[in-house]
C-alpha cells in the first residue's frame, strides 16, 4: 500500500502503518536525545572482557590450524578445525549483533523514526555480509 492510498473509512494510510492501522501511542522521537550511543558506549560494552576472551580462544583456534599444517597433520582432520573457527566467528558475529539491535536500535528509537530506519538499513547490510561468508 501507497502512503497515499485510501483507506475505507476514507483516511489515508500512511507508511508506518501496518495493514492501514497507524500504531498509537509511539512517541515521535526527539532528534537531539543524547544516546549512550551518541557518548561511545557501544552495545557490547558489558560483554567486553568476555568477548575478547572468547575471540582470543578463536585465534587459538586459528594459530592450531597453522600448527596442523606444519605437522603435516591430515587434511580432514585440518578441515573440522577450520569448520570449528568458522562457527566460532559465527556465532561471536551473532551475538554482535544482538546486542548492536538491543542496544544501538533501542537507543535509534529515542530519536525516532528516521534513526531507527538508518540503524535497521546498517543491520540488515551486516546480516547481507554475514550470509555471504
Amino acid at each position: 500500500m501507497s502512503t497515499t492510498d485510501a483507506e475505507p473509512n476514507g483516511s489515508t494510510a500512511t507508511a508506518g502503518a501496518c495493514h492501514g492501522v497507524e500504531p498509537q501511542g509511539v512517541p515521535q522521537g526527539d532528534p537531539d536525545a543524547v544516546t549512550n550511543h551518541d557518548l561511545g558506549i557501544h552495545g557490547y560494552a558489558q560483554q567486553k572482557d568476555a568477548h575478547i576472551k572468547r575471540l582470543r580462544r578463536i585465534e587459538g583456534q586459528i594459530r592450531g590450524l597453522q600448527r596442523m599444517l606444519e605437522e603435516d597433520v591430515y587434511c580432514i582432520d585440518i578441515l573440522t578445525q577450520v569448520s570449528a573457527s568458522t562457527k566460532g566467528l559465527q556465532s561471536f558475529g551473532l551475538q554482535l549483533l544482538e546486542e548492536h539491535l538491543r542496544h544501538c536500535v533501542a537507543d535509534a528509537a529515542v530519536k525516532g523514526p528516521e534513526a531507527i530506519d538508518e540503524k535497521v538499513r546498517e543491520a540488515t547490510k551486516a546480516i547481507e555480509r554475514m550470509l555471504r561468508t
